[in-house]
């Protein structure tokens, strides 16, 4: 099993926070499983607490599990300003013992196309089945694969993201070219960093492992998993052709 890919800026809780503090759609998605299935909850690749923080502050029991330590330090930092005690541990999504089952786990917002392999995720799934409670409920949420991106113009930069340098020195803006190898089913993209003022750019690869939909739906079930329910998107229609995204209610 290979190290988790990490050490980028993209893993820097400050960098996450600033450049995602306007993504705020799936949390009232979240909140609304949570309080369905009940206490305790386990958020995979939770990153700075971004969906955390909100959840246990509906009352929810919840634990943060992330690999990275700069995601948990910004996560710990946000939880202790708003006066509230959330558990976050570091750990392995493939690889975690918690002496603990939980009513629900879930891996949002397209974290579980961090595992590359069939090894990384059969490693995950079976940690999960081994932390849930008897009528547990496993969630994923990844996007629904669009051929256009993967094949744009892999030499062209497109727009990423601009956000305000966490150092306070001006803003910080993101373009982007991938490369989809078939082979692998990883979208290899690169992030180019432009922080003003400074002329050097900072370049970094962040891959994507790409999960068809009846890829994803085979590999729930050979892996133990009844999937229940599949949506669209976060206002939970169905899932068709054209949705944005792949939201898999599972349990064992």
């Amino acid at each position: 099993m290979k190290p988790a890919d990490v050490n980028h800026i993209y893993c820097e809780g400050r960098h996450y926070d600033l450049q995602y503090k306007d993504f705020t759609r799936d949390i009232s998605f979240w909140i609304k499983q949570a309080r369905n299935y009940g206490s305790p909850v386990l958020e995979l690749a939770c990153g700075t607490g971004r969906i955390t923080i909100p959840i246990f502050k509906e009352g929810v029991k919840i634990t943060g599990l992330d690999i990275s330590e700069s995601m948990l330090k910004e996560a710990r930092r946000k939880s202790l300003a708003e006066g509230i005690n959330v558990e976050w541990i570091r750990a392995d999504c493939r690889d975690f013992r918690l002496n603990k089952k939980f009513a629900l786990i879930f891996f949002p917002l397209n974290s579980m196309s961090h595992l590359y392999n069939l090894e990384d995720i059969e490693s995950c799934f079976s940690c999960v089945k081994g932390h849930l409670k008897s009528k547990g409920r496993f969630i994923i949420d990844i996007f629904n694969p669009r051929l256009d991106i993967f094949l744009r113009e892999p030499t062209k930069r497109y727009p990423a993201s601009t956000y305000p340098n966490p150092d306070g020195k001006g803003m910080i803006e993101i373009t982007e070219n991938n490369v989809y190898d078939e082979a692998t089913q990883v979208n290899r993209i690169k992030w180019y960093y432009k922080i003003e003022n400074q002329e050097e750019e900072i370049e970094e690869e962040l891959n994507l492992r790409i999960f068809y939909p009846q890829e994803i739906d085979a590999l729930l079930k050979y892996n133990g998993f009844t999937i229940e329910e599949k949506f669209g998107d976060y206002d939970m229609a169905p899932f068709k052709s054209g949705s944005p995204k792949q939201i898999i209610i599972c349990s064992v």
